[in-house]
């Protein structure tokens, strides 16, 4: 008697292509965020933003943000920021660092980057999360916006500025008491950021933060490698 012989079975097929995307689309998620330096990229200091990333990378650091603003604050087109930010995706890949995106959730999640990071008149973390699958960093002065970020699901908090600095001069500080009353009050990782120095990095480890962010402290230094390597040292001192 002939057997006859089915076809195979199709049903199961879409809900394992959805289920494979869909760990695709969480693949940067799983990334835990490093402690230390979280550095950011700027053209502002006679450096490309790749050569800012790459500099940040041989000292050491483990995260980098693409910061795509000119010195008046102003982003510059999205085609370049793409360009930019893809070239600095890469060099992050090389070293095994987490790449973080400054704002621009689109383009955050146009070149498959691990983050992006918001501030509070940025898009909103609920309607971020809608878009892009990865880590999201949040921008707080306050003990209320830290609680409300970490609430609303962001991954991890830059609290600052700390200090006065160069890329933001008219920022509001929250100095170093601020930034200890917001590193106390989450469970999430807390970077410090503003104006952060070598000659006061101490000050700011006392205050809790898992790491702390620097643009000019570092890219604006006569040896900015050897800067950034001093302040990892002494951080971990």
């Amino acid at each position: 008697m002939e057997i006859m012989k089915s076809a195979p079975s199709t049903a199961g097929r879409g809900v394992g292509k959805i289920h494979i995307e869909s760990l695709k689309s969480m693949m940067h998620a799983v990334k835990t965020m490093p402690g230390g330096l979280y550095g950011i990229t700027s053209d502002q200091f006679g450096h490309t933003h790749a050569q800012s990333a790459k500099i940040f990378l041989e000292a050491g650091a483990e995260v980098i943000q693409y910061r795509g603003k000119s010195a008046d604050g102003k982003e510059k087109p999205a085609r370049q920021m793409i360009r930019d930010a893809a070239e600095v995706k890469e060099l992050c890949k090389g070293y095994g660092a987490v790449f973080v995106v400054d704002d621009r959730v689109d383009i955050a999640a146009a070149i498959g980057a691990d983050g992006v990071h918001l501030g509070q008149d940025d898009l909103p973390i609920t309607h971020a999360k809608k878009q892009f699958a990865g880590i999201i960093g949040v921008s707080v002065k306050t003990v209320e916006q830290a609680r409300k970020a970490e609430l609303d699901g962001a991954s991890y908090l830059g609290a600052g500025g700390v200090f006065k600095t160069a890329t933001k001069p008219d920022s509001a500080l929250i100095g170093t008491e601020g930034l200890r009353r917001i590193a106390a009050s989450v469970s999430i990782p807390v970077y410090a950021i503003g104006g952060i120095t070598l000659q006061n990095l101490l000050q700011v480890k006392k205050s809790g933060p898992l790491g702390f962010a620097s643009i000019s402290g570092v890219l604006a230094a006569r040896d900015p490698v050897t800067e950034a390597r001093r302040m990892l040292e002494l951080w971990g001192s």
